[in-house]
This record gives structure tokens, sequence and C-alpha cells, in this order.
């Protein structure tokens, strides 16, 4: 009788050895994002219902069903105010050089997408310089059919690693190759 126990314990260990690494990489928080590489240096495109520019800010509001695209990266949201940085004024005779994108602030509702994951947050905030995106309030990453929660998401885009934070939640689903 005590045979059969230790040769269930046995199997049920011998079972659960191949999701050791990726159980402990969920628990540290640490996950992929995209399956690949993104270059932060691609043209940044945005569509809106609306636009409102400050200059003397040096930001431009988007609102509305808002879509930003860049490469494979896809970032809907109901507001995306962009920072950007003002080029001096040229010389006479020299051409001016255009503004560059600093930050992209996403609120409301906002659904970042690369490849075939997703992730959904209240917040999102999106520097170029660095290819970092932090989301943050009630995020939740979906790759395949496993599911991530937690309250902070950092993402560098161009590695595509990324860190969970906040009592981060997850849920597997074996057999989908993730």
């Amino acid at each position: 009788m005590s045979f059969r126990p230790a040769l269930l314990a046995i199997t049920l260990a011998a079972l659960a050895v191949p999701l050791l690494p990726s159980a402990a990489a969920y628990a540290q928080g640490q996950v992929e994002f995209g399956g690949m590489e993104h270059d932060t240096s691609d043209p940044v495109e945005v569509v809106s219902d609306t636009l409102e520019v400050n200059e003397e800010a040096g930001t431009a509001v988007f609102s509305g069903d808002v879509l930003v695209v860049q490469g494979e990266m896809r970032l809907s949201a109901a507001t995306v105010r962009v920072e950007y940085t003002q080029q001096p004024d040229a010389a006479e005779g020299e051409e001016q050089e255009g503004n560059e994108i600093e930050r992209l602030h996403a609120s409301g509702g906002v659904v970042l997408t690369s490849g075939e994951d997703s992730a959904e947050a209240q917040e999102a905030v999106y520097t170029l310089a660095t290819g970092e995106v932090v989301m943050t309030g009630d995020v939740l990453m979906t790759q395949g059919g496993n599911l991530l929660s937690g309250q902070t998401l950092r993402l560098n885009m161009e590695t595509g690693n990324g860190i969970m934070e906040g009592r981060v939640r997850t849920t597997f689903s074996p057999g989908n190759g993730n």
C-alpha cells in the first residue's frame, strides 16, 4: 500500500519538472513580450479623432480612439499626449531640423500589442530614447493561453524583455507552446 503513494509522488514530481523554468520566471515577474526585437527608430504614426498642439509646451494631445503604430507595435487608448523636443530656429539660409518625439503618455483603456502578445492597463508611458514602456494600473498581459497580471509592467521594446510588479498572478495553459 505504501508503494503506490510513493510512486504517485514520484510521477507527479517528474511531470512538474518541465514546468519549473517557466514557473520560476513568472514567479519572479520576468516576462518576454512581442517575440522579437523592436526597432525604436522606426517612424511613429498616430491616428485619432482630434489633435491639440501646444508649441510652447512642446506637446500634442491626441484624443478619441487613438492608435499609435511603430513597426509591429500597436498602442491604442482614449488619449495620448506626445512630448517632443523643440529644435532651435535655424540660422538664415540653414534648414531647420524637425522636432523629435521624447515620450508618449497614454491613458484610458490602454492596449499594447506586439506580435501575438498583448497587454492592457489604465495608463502607459513610452520613452522612445530608451525603448521602455511602463504600463500601470490593473495590468493584464496575454501570451497565447497564458495570462499574467499585476500593477506595473516594465517592458524594454528593443529586447522584448520585461518585469511585472505588484502582486503578480499567473495562469498557465500547459501544452500551448509557451
